[in-house]
């Protein structure tokens, strides 16, 4: 049986990060529609910068750095994935379509027969 691990912030400096982080992303709003009447170059430039310092200081605290491992390791497993050739990918692609249509073929010559038996036969609906 597998054991499950649930990560926390413990630090009260990783706390104090996130919410510097929190704290940027509502002044990036704020800056925003606050600076209105500077045009809109001041406005986004702002909102940019303030963003950059949040994304900044997330990336400093431990969940940051756990985001970016994540993120490599994931990037690593994607570069080990061999991808099928164009035919075998058509291929593939052709019996999934295959195999739905029969499916469907399938399905409704069920409930046809359903509804045949149910409620003619039994029912004497028509």
């Amino acid at each position: 049986m597998a054991t499950t691990q649930v990560e926390t912030v413990n630090t009260g400096a990783d706390k104090a990060k996130l919410g510097a982080a929190a704290a940027l992303v509502v002044a990036a709003l704020a800056s925003f529609y606050l600076l209105s009447k500077q045009g809109p170059l001041v406005q986004w430039g702002a909102l940019l910068a303030c963003l950059a310092a949040a994304v900044g200081v997330f990336l400093t605290a431990e969940s940051g750095r756990q985001l970016v491992a994540f993120g490599r390791d994931a990037w690593k497993e994607v570069r080990k994935v061999v991808w099928p050739e164009r035919k075998e990918a058509i291929q593939i692609t052709a019996y999934v379509f295959g195999f739905v249509l029969i499916m469907a073929l399938f399905l409704w010559l069920t409930d046809k027969t359903l509804e045949w038996l149910f409620y003619d036969l039994i029912l004497g609906w028509k």
